[in-house]
C-alpha cells in the first residue's frame, strides 16, 4: 500500500482512507465528503475539508496538522473514537476548525495522550450538548475545545499537553465555553474517578457567549474552564479572554492547578460573570493585566472554595450593580493588587452557587472563613456607587498595605464594616464622603 497520497476530491479522499494510505495530504478544498475515519497511525494534513455533518474521527496514534476542518457550528469537527481501548497519542498541530474539537474518554477508552500545538476554533455552538459536568449548584457548558475524561474508574488516566489554543472572535464568539478540560467528578463538583493530567495548557485569544437566558440560575460557561478531575501543572493565558453573555465566567477552576498565569486582559461583559473564580485548588495565581467586568452582578475575583496559596493581580474594576470586586470565603495567605481595586455599581442581582441573590458592589468582601494573611494594594480600594460599603470584614486580615487608602464616595456609602473576627484596618486612611468611615457591626444573633 502507498505510504502517502495527495487527494483533491471527496472520492479520492475516501479511496485513500479505504486503501490504508498512512499519510494523506489534502490539496485545495474538498467538499461533500462523509465523515472521515482515520485508521490507527494514519496522518491527515493540508488543505481544507468541508462537511455537512461530523468531520474527522480519530482512532489511535493519529496526527492532524496544517488543515482546516469545517462543519456546521453545532457539529463536531474533530473527535475521538470511544470504542478504542487505547488511543495512543492523538496529535493536532496547526489546525483550524469551524465546529467543536471534542476528545472525550468514554465507553472502552482506558488510556491515551492528547498533544495539541496550535488550534483555532473559529466558531462552535455547544448549546445543544446534553452531557455537562455538575457542581456547586450549576452545570457547566462544554467548550469549543473539550478534552474530558468521563470514566468513573479512578485507574483511567488521560494525559495531555495543550498549547496555543484560541477560540472565537469578537464577531463570532464560541456559543458555550471556550477551552474546557476535565476529568470525572461528582454532582457536587468534586473529583471522583478518572483524571485528566495536563502538563501545560496555554491559550491565545478567547471570545465566548454562552447564550444563556437571562435569570437562569443553574447553567454557566467559562472562557477557560478547568473542571473537576483535571490536574494541571501550568495554565498560561497569553491572549486576552473575553466573555459576553449571562453567567459566562472568564477564568474558572474546579480542578487542581499548580500555577495559573494570565498575561492579557480578563473581561466579562455579561450579567453574573466573574473575572476569575476558584472552587478547588490552585498554588499560585498571577494576573498581569486588568480584570474588568461590566454586567450586573459580574464580580472580579471570588475564592469560594478549595485552596489558594497566593494571588496577584494588576487591577480589578467592576462597573455593574451587585458586582463585588474581590470576595474571599476561604483562607488566602497573600493577596496583591498592584494598582487599584474599585467598583462603580450599587445593589443588584448576582448568581451565587446556583441561586440569584441580591448583592452590593463591595470592593473587598472578607466572608467568615476567608481570613487573609497579607493584603497589598498599590493604589486605593474605592467604591463610587450608592448604598454600598468599600470593605466588608467578617474575618481577619493579618496585615494591611494600602497606601492609597479606602474610600467610599457614593450617597449613603460607608468605608469599612467590621463584624465578628474582622477588626478595623490599621495604618490605612479610610474616608466616606456621604456615610460613615468605619462601622462596627454587631454579630448576627
Amino acid at each position: 500500500m502507498p505510504k502517502s497520497r495527495v487527494v483533491r476530491t471527496a472520492e479520492e479522499l475516501q479511496a485513500a482512507v479505504a486503501d490504508g494510505v498512512r499519510d494523506i495530504e489534502v490539496s485545495g478544498t474538498i467538499t461533500g465528503a462523509p465523515r472521515v475515519v482515520l485508521a490507527p497511525e494514519v496522518s491527515l494534513r493540508g488543505g481544507r475539508l468541508e462537511f455537512g455533518s461530523k468531520g474527522v474521527l480519530l482512532t489511535r496514534d493519529n496526527t492532524v496538522e496544517d488543515i482546516e476542518v469545517v462543519v456546521p457550528e453545532h457539529e463536531v469537527a474533530i473527535y475521538a473514537d470511544t470504542t478504542q481501548t487505547v488511543w495512543g497519542t492523538l496529535t493536532l498541530r496547526g489546525v483550524t476548525t469551524v465546529g467543536q474539537v471534542a476528545i472525550i474518554a468514554l465507553d472502552a477508552v482506558r488510556s491515551g495522550h492528547v498533544a495539541i500545538d496550535g488550534l483555532m476554533v473559529q466558531a462552535a455552538d455547544l448549546r445543544g450538548r446534553v452531557d455537562r459536568p455538575r457542581g456547586f449548584g450549576v452545570e457547566a457548558m462544554q467548550g469549543g475545545l473539550t478534552v474530558w475524561n468521563r470514566q468513573a474508574d479512578a485507574s483511567v488516566q488521560i494525559t495531555a499537553e495543550i498549547k496555543n489554543v484560541a477560540a472565537g472572535s469578537a464577531r463570532t464568539p464560541v456559543r458555550g465555553s471556550g477551552v474546557f478540560v476535565g476529568g470525572h467528578g461528582t454532582d457536587d463538583g468534586k473529583a471522583s474517578g478518572g483524571t485528566l493530567k495536563v502538563t501545560t495548557l496555554t491559550t491565545g485569544e478567547i471570545h465566548t457567549d454562552g447564550g444563556i437566558s437571562e435569570g437562569t440560575a443553574d447553567l454557566i460557561s467559562g472562557g477557560v474552564f478547568v473542571i473537576s478531575g483535571a490536574i494541571v501543572e501550568n495554565v498560561t493565558n497569553h491572549g486576552s479572554v473575553t466573555t459576553l453573555g449571562q453567567n459566562d465566567m472568564v477564568l474558572d477552576n474546579w480542578g487542581n492547578v499548580q500555577t495559573w498565569t494570565a498575561h492579557q486582559p480578563i473581561t466579562s461583559r455579561g450579567p453574573s460573570g466573574i473575572g476569575f473564580v476558584n472552587f478547588s485548588d490552585i498554588g499560585t495565581l498571577v494576573v498581569q493585566a486588568p480584570i474588568q467586568t461590566y454586567g450586573k452582578g459580574a464580580r472580579g475575583f471570588n475564592l469560594y472554595d478549595g485552596s489558594l496559596g497566593e494571588a496577584s493581580f494588576e487591577s480589578i474594576k467592576t462597573h455593574g450593580d451587585g458586582s463585588i470586586g474581590v470576595q474571599l470565603s476561604r483562607p488566602l495567605p497573600r493577596l496583591t493588587i498592584r494598582k487599584d481595586l474599585s467598583t462603580e455599581g450599587g445593589e443588584g442581582l448576582s448568581l451565587v452557587k446556583g441561586v440569584q441573590m441580591t448583592l452590593r458592589a463591595i470592593a473587598l468582601s472578607i466572608k467568615p472563613g476567608g481570613a487573609l494573611g497579607e493584603l497589598h494594594v498599590g493604589g486605593a480600594i474605592s467604591t463610587s456607587g450608592d448604598g454600598v460599603v468599600s470593605v466588608e470584614l467578617e474575618d481577619r486580615v493579618g496585615s494591611w498595605d494600602v497606601p492609597g487608602g479606602i474610600h467610599a464616595t457614593g450617597s449613603g456609602s460607608d468605608g469599612v464594616h467590621c463584624t465578628g473576627d474582622g477588626s478595623a484596618p490599621t495604618g490605612v486612611i479610610v474616608t466616606a464622603g456621604q456615610g460613615d468611615d468605619i462601622v462596627e457591626v454587631p454579630p448576627a444573633a
